[in-house]
């Protein structure tokens, strides 16, 4: 990609993820449960929802961090039972790249295996949060493969966020707004990303302490 227009298109994707983050208004609670909370509001992008994730890891910002993060060396195909492979396609700076993620099949395999190819950056802000921001884009080296549907991610991301006086406490706050394509019902969408947006929560705690303790 060219590094102009990917750095422009990715800034824009993360002042819209970063307006949601501010954004209080219109979400409606689906799932609450082991201090995590998912709720949703009508996607502007696309016919679908955006959904958001809140929960408090137990863990520091760095280590919860090391398991989430969409770059080189991340641990999220070892933990994230919604992520069978991640692969970087092109860097074009340390914070900013071309990613392609593989899921396997979900719903009992009423969803088949997809893949997202994804722009992904990566920011922080002044108070240590880290978040990543991504989009779906074309490239090149990443065509369609036999096995997968492409889906499409709309700007999505994370904020991995210190709680002040809690430095072994992660507040991560997680934005979805997926077209998975292919003929799916909408009852199954609609089931489907809350609960597993909640096991990523009680995933990801497990994980970090396996991988780090």
């Amino acid at each position: 990609m060219d590094p102009a227009v990917a750095a422009q298109m990715s800034e824009a994707v993360a002042e819209k993820v970063l307006r949601y983050r501010r954004d209080e208004s219109g979400w409606k609670i689906c799932r609450e449960g082991n201090g995590v909370s998912v709720s949703w509001r009508p996607s502007m992008e696309f016919p679908g929802n955006l959904y958001r994730g809140e929960g408090i890891v137990n863990s520091t910002p760095e280590k919860v961090w090391g398991c989430i993060k969409p770059l080189a060396g991340t641990l999220r195909d070892k933990w994230d039972e919604n992520v069978s492979s991640f692969e970087i396609i092109e860097s074009i700076t340390d914070m900013l790249c071309v990613s392609r993620t593989a899921t396997p099949s979900a719903a009992m395999k009423l969803i088949s295996p997809r893949d997202f190819v994804d722009l992904v950056l990566v920011k922080k802000y002044e108070d240590g949060t880290l978040s990543s921001n991504a989009v779906n884009v074309e490239h090149p080296l990443c065509p369609p493969k036999p096995g997968y549907v492409r889906g499409f991610n709309h700007p999505c991301g994370c904020f991995c966020e210190p709680l002040p006086g809690e430095p072994n406490k992660t507040k991560l706050v997680t934005f979805f707004q997926t077209d998975l394509s292919g003929y799916l019902p909408q009852s199954v969408v609609d089931s489907f990303f809350p609960r597993s947006m909640a096991g990523f929560y009680t995933n990801l705690e497990k994980a970090v302490k396996r991988l780090y303790d």
